[in-house]
């Protein structure tokens, strides 16, 4: 009897974690959509020139800045900067 309990009380936690991920996910994508890639270019490009093109620096300060972007994301950005 306690381990179907178990069984079940692992299922609910299982479904409550798939739905708040799945809503993170999505509050996530309206974010970038709202902000915008114009955006996140003329931040990363005002880094560059503090950091003198250091580009670790500059992509970690973006991060920082745009908690939403992935390190992959940034990386591409960077790359239409330089």
């Amino acid at each position: 009897m306690s381990v179907l309990i178990i069984w079940i009380m692992g299922a609910g936690l299982l479904l409550i974690n798939i739905i708040l991920r799945t809503r993170l996910l999505r509050l996530e994508a309206s974010l970038k959509a709202l902000r915008g890639p114009q955006e996140y270019l003329s931040y990363l490009h005002k880094q560059a020139k503090t950091t003198q093109n250091n580009k670790v620096a500059a992509i970690k300060a973006l991060r920082k800045k745009y908690p939403e972007l992935s390190l992959i994301e940034a990386n591409k950005l960077w790359q239409q900067v330089q």
